[in-house]
């Protein structure tokens, strides 16, 4: 198997160039290793939710669980929006209800709540409505009328002790927290929230069964927190005296949560668990930082050089110094490194790295995996799909197995973090590109993806969260 590029430059740099069994010191997998592609039928089509002369950009989009049952919609520039339901078989995929408004019209802000879904209606320049579906026809129905005026759009809709929270953003003002338990009369704004911080970005956590965010006031950026009620609304802590921004948010578990405050020229890294001694600066670093995950009671996060590369860097979560563990090569003197998305699969972090310059698209994107040792963290693949606004998607199925795509023929493929476990799921070419926020979704023991087929349109598809395609162990050593 031939050594990648960018495996060869880590080797030249003294990191991690630890080969498998045999003296294979391959670090990035051969592409054209047919043996270890999946037989077909391992990602299937589920069903055909786009009909022949649909519109060439139709979408399959927010796919989301709701006990079990997937839920999601298409449109299309020539279409009206359409909701779905699907029990993951072709004749259990049913649309429930074609929405009006026309092509103007779309669907947005799925969250689960329950048995049930709450989503948004909007057609421009008429209304905003907050709509409410039990996965029946009969039982999808609009639940208030939120707006009628322009420049207000929803967001951050997600559930909190059995209720839906979502913000509503007003362009001219003060965004509004509401609530709602699926009824008119029960669908009510708690507060308005001037100052926000990143509510357009989903910088947000659930910790401990409360929503938290970020404010700023007149006394300097504060963590905010609520439960779905006006009284439970209410601050956690000051963070700063000034003006700061929110970089970045992850979530440990259901008790605790990460987030990144850039204060001027700093990154500052915190853990919260929702209280006012519970909310702790863990480090500061005086370039940008981006979290990559836990590992145990650590935390991975890559910082920035100031020669444009990155160096992994590990923190205790219960607070202490920093290891750095590694430096990651750049390919190109003009180029600046950032990773762009990070997932987390049997005790392995694996990381999407773009390298780019004043083009907005990268030019190269490049699979990195670490086990949080430096032997364990190596280039695995690339290049990756590259996008200018989302990034290259690395999503974990639940089952073992990491999904990401190529970036040469735009292939679905897999990897447990090894050469001999990596390998093509389904060449599905598609002509835009799977994000893992919205178009890759766990439901019960299968994995739901939008990718065109052979008529040229995208439909749904689904690949199982455990499988095993190459022959080579799950657990050889690097």
């Amino acid at each position: 198997m031939r050594m990648g590029w960018l495996g060869l430059l880590a080797c030249l740099s003294g990191l991690a160039c630890g080969g498998a069994p045999g003296g294979d010191d391959a670090t990035t997998v051969a592409r054209e290793d047919s043996a270890r592609a999946c037989a077909p039928g391992v990602a299937s089509r589920v069903a055909r939710v786009n009909p022949p002369g649909s519109h060439a950009y139709a979408r399959v989009e927010h796919l989301t669980d709701v006990a079990g049952t997937l839920f999601f919609s298409t449109d299309s520039a020539t279409t009206a929006p359409v909701l779905w339901r699907s029990d993951g078989t072709s004749q259990g995929t049913v649309p429930l209800r074609t929405f009006s408004g026309g092509i103007n019209a779309f669907l947005g802000d799925f969250a689960a709540v329950g048995r049930g879904l709450f989503f948004s209606h909007e057609i421009p320049g008429v209304g905003l409505d907050l709509w409410r579906s039990d996965g029946t026809t009969r039982g999808t129905r609009r639940v208030k009328v939120l707006s009628t005026s322009e420049g207000v759009a929803m967001g951050m809709a997600l559930e909190v002790h059995g209720r839906l929270l979502f913000v509503l953003n007003v362009m001219m003002g003060p965004s509004e927290l509401w609530t709602s338990d699926g009824t008119e009369a029960g669908t009510v704004k708690l507060a308005e929230l001037g100052g926000v911080l990143g509510l357009a970005y989903s910088r947000t956590l659930v910790v401990a069964d409360a929503w938290l965010f970020f404010r700023q006031d007149a006394r300097g950026t504060a963590l905010w927190r609520s439960d779905a009620t006006a009284e439970g609304t209410r601050l956690v802590a000051r963070l700063d005296q000034g003006e700061t921004w929110v970089e970045q948010v992850l979530q440990v578990d259901g008790r605790s949560g990460l987030f990144v405050l850039r204060d001027a020229a700093n990154d500052e890294v915190w853990r919260t668990d929702g209280t006012a001694a519970g909310t702790v600066r863990l480090d500061t670093f005086g370039t940008p930082v981006r979290l990559l995950g836990t590992l145990g009671d650590q935390v991975y996060l890559a910082s920035s050089t100031q020669e444009a590369t990155l160096r992994l860097v590990r923190l205790p979560l219960a607070g202490g110094a920093r290891t750095y563990l590694s430096t990651l090569p750049n390919p190109g003197p003009d180029l600046s490194a950032s990773v762009e998305r990070s997932t987390a699969s049997e005790g392995r972090l694996y990381f999407s790295v773009a390298y780019g310059g004043s083009n907005p698209i990268p030019s190269d994107a490049r699979l990195w995996v670490t086990d949080g040792t430096l032997r364990g963290t190596r280039s695995l693949f690339g290049p990756l799909l590259r996008n200018e606004e989302r990034g290259s998607p690395v999503f974990a199925t639940g089952g073992g197995p990491v999904l990401f795509v190529d970036g040469e023929d735009g292939d679905l493929w897999f990897t447990r973090g090894t050469a001999a476990t990596t390998g093509k799921v389904v060449a599905l070419r598609p002509d835009t590109p799977v994000f893992p926020e919205e178009e890759f979704t766990r439901v019960g023991d299968r994995v739901y993806f939008s990718a065109r087929d052979e008529s040229g349109l995208r439909q749904l598809w689904s690949v199982p969260t455990a499988f095993s395609c190459p022959p080579g162990p799950t657990g050889q050593a690097w």
